[in-house]
């Protein structure tokens, strides 16, 4: 079967758009992943080498435009997106493939990556910028950090909307919860080489307190995660359980979650209700998020037992119920609430290190302090739309 530059591309447009839908081992996304592959193996039988050029309006395959992708959003997309040029060589394997459309399904969830942004090379996959049209194609030189612009304005927007839809009846949308994890993970790898970012939410107004700070958490929790030395996989996994761990506040009025004074016994006793409520809520969704379940139930539960939900008897709690313990703590100290002012860099180490054996556990708490001592300038600090506060600097 013959191969058809724009209809492969088309493809792999479709192929993005159902990995945003659906999670890893879904039916629909298998098969759009399928098709396009099938479609780059049908073009790679006549042009062994393709490569396609996005620039502006015009998509360019080889040196010849294609008229027929004149305008074409995705194009635009991808160039915005950094990936100005895309080539293919010989033999690409299915699993090469998926995770090149992985990576750029990655860039293209984060809201603003310069088009200047490194060459980027997946086995037989080679992707990114190029010279004006025209003029030679442009190496670019080793950068010492990527050309990045944070935005997560509609990462937060996402996340309101799944807290939205869930407080509303409906169903937890795990591929956008996917989707926003994924965004941050490539958020939080934008700064110098080998260095991580913590981009962290500054809180605007009360009410959008459970947004913000369940971002937060997923961004320290996956920070915390990799820098114990943890898999990529269980970094992400760990980053889809800080999101939702608070899921369970969505069913609490609004006037309690923001009431600036002291909770009456009525109010305290269902706000301690939202670990339990977000544990079956979670449950509802579908297997593959236990661990998220098991965090959701223990994420408030202390090492010497106490917390909340009581425990009928004695046992230990998950490592990433205790690991997201410690970051829920930390962003919360560290957030002005209506009834207190934010707490210091300082103060706030200090209280997680007289409470560690008590309330935290001692390795995790150590591990963290080290973490954000060490890391602190690689903390940058975003107002609730995403735009930069401060950059490369600790919050006071």
């Amino acid at each position: 079967m013959s191969g058809d530059p724009s209809k492969f591309l088309n493809s792999v447009a479709q192929a993005l758009a159902a990995m945003a839908l659906y999670r890893d081992g879904h039916p629909a996304r298998e098969r759009a992943v399928d098709v396009a592959y099938q479609q780059l193996h049908d073009l790679q039988s006549e042009t062994p080498r393709p490569l396609f050029t996005f620039l502006g309006d015009e998509v360019v395959f080889g040196l010849l435009p294609l008229r027929e992708l004149k305008a074409w959003d995705w194009g635009k997309r991808l160039a915005q997106a950094g990936i100005q040029r895309l080539e293919f060589e010989d033999q690409v394997g299915r699993e090469d493939f998926e995770g090149f459309l992985e990576e750029v399904l990655a860039r293209l969830t984060l809201s603003a990556i310069s088009t200047e942004a490194r060459q980027m090379r997946r086995s037989n996959i080679r992707f990114g910028a190029v010279g004006l049209k025209g003029e030679p194609e442009i190496a670019p030189e080793p950068l010492p950090t990527a050309t990045i612009s944070f935005s997560l304005g509609e990462e937060v927007d996402t996340v309101r909307w799944l807290q939205r839809e869930v407080q509303n009846g409906g169903d937890l949308h795990l591929a956008e919860a996917e989707a926003v994890v994924r965004s941050l993970a490539v958020a939080m790898h934008a700064g110098e080489a080998r260095q991580i970012m913590m981009p962290l939410l500054q809180l605007k107004e009360f009410d959008q307190y459970t947004t913000t700070h369940s971002m937060n958490v997923a961004v320290l929790s996956m920070a915390l995660a990799e820098f114990l030395g943890l898999s990529a996989g269980d970094v992400r996994t760990f980053g889809i359980a800080g999101l939702l761990h608070d899921i369970g506040k969505i069913k609490i009025p609004l006037h309690i979650l923001t009431k600036p004074g002291k909770l009456t016994d009525e109010e305290r006793a269902l706000m301690n209700e939202h670990p339990v409520a977000g544990a079956r809520l979670l449950l509802e969704v579908e297997q593959d998020l236990d661990l998220a379940v098991v965090v959701a139930y223990e994420h408030h539960i202390m090492i010497n037992g106490g917390g909340y939900p009581v425990l009928h008897y004695a046992r230990d709690c998950h490592q990433a119920s205790k690991l997201v313990h410690v970051c829920d703590v930390y962003d919360a100290l560290r957030t002005r609430r209506p009834y207190r002012e934010a707490w210091s860099f300082e103060k706030t180490l200090g209280y997680l290190s007289e409470r560690s054996g008590l309330e935290f556990d001692p390795e995790l708490c150590t591990a963290f302090a080290n973490m954000m001592r060490q890391w602190e300038r690689q903390v940058t600090v975003l107002t609730h739309e995403g735009t930069p506060v401060t950059a490369n600097s600790a919050p006071t």
